[in-house]
């Protein structure tokens, strides 16, 4: 497959949108022959009454041992669409659904890296803004949305048209994210990204609160205190790092609420946390149409 018919089919308006690959040909990384094992994106465009140029790559979590495709999938891209912004769902690599023995690393990140590069390849041609495409993830895909976050560049030299843009996401979306690969960290997800005894490196490499910098984009954070699969502290360990470097950044804390809510739309007091961040992308120009 050409990498010009990716793009194509990546962005073809359809109201039951049809995963396509992310690669053109050889998928980079750990892979293996079960055809779950392919990397895919699935875009979803925005009514065109209500359009407004943002697009988003959406990361279901799951532990890297599978994804969550309904409640941190396909409720979220409902929700970017109803405030007129392009939903991309990304499936990238598991565990679970590839049959790959762990370590996964860094196949999640290629493939989220890919997916942003996909959209900003073709964002003018269909009414996006290359400079307000995001990522928003859930636990194991609030690490993947926090690597793409802290991980990137501006392009390679030595790639297809799609490859040589910025992987860069302009904002990112963290809810009740595994941010560390150390102490704090979620076990399960580790585990499968990294293997059982990784390299000191990898796992630095991986804690993301260690990898903000000047030019981590801006920051939303949601968790609950009660949380007992990803201690809060993940959350607060990257929103501290983010002050430090200067990034602009915000944490959203509840003191009640288990894992993995999602929007939380039958709590009536969690269910309140996406209208804040709904102000905080209006606050930052994210909801303006172009």
């Amino acid at each position: 497959m050409t990498t010009a018919l990716l793009l194509a089919l990546a962005f073809a308006a359809d109201p039951k949108p049809k995963a396509v690959p992310l690669y053109a040909d050889k998928i980079p990384g750990p892979v293996s022959s079960d055809p779950a094992n392919v990397p895919t994106l699935s875009y979803s465009p925005a009514p065109k009454d209500k359009a407004n140029g943002c697009a988003v790559v959406v990361i279901p979590g799951g532990g890297y041992y599978m994804r969550a495709a309904d409640h941190e999938g396909k409720q979220i891209t409902a929700w970017l669409n109803d405030r007129g912004i392009a939903a991309f769902e990304l499936k990238y690599r598991t565990v679970g659904e590839s049959k790959i023995s762990p370590p996964l690393a860094p196949g999640p990140m290629l493939d989220v890296q890919r997916a942003i590069r996909m959209v900003r390849a073709k964002a003018k041609e269909h009414g996006i803004d290359p400079q307000r495409i995001g990522v928003w993830g859930f636990s194991a895909g609030g690490h993947l949305a926090s690597t793409a976050a802290t991980h990137f560049d501006t392009g390679k030299n030595d790639g297809d048209e799609i490859d040589k843009q910025s992987c860069r996401p302009d904002f990112a979306i963290l809810c009740y994210p595994v941010i560390t690969m150390e102490d704090k960290t979620h076990g399960g997800s580790r585990n499968n990204l990294l293997g059982k005894n990784p390299d000191a490196k990898l796992v630095e490499f991986y804690s993301n609160e260690k990898q903000v910098t000047k030019d981590t984009p801006p920051i939303f954070l949601f968790h609950t205190v009660e949380d007992k699969a990803v201690p809060i502290e993940n959350s607060r360990m990257f929103k501290a790092a983010c002050e430090k470097a200067g990034v602009p950044v915000d944490l959203v804390e509840y003191e009640k609420g288990p894992h993995g809510v999602g929007l939380a739309q039958k709590d009536p007091v969690l269910s309140k946390w996406p209208d804040k961040l709904e102000a905080w992308m209006k606050g930052r120009g994210l909801l303006a149409r172009n």
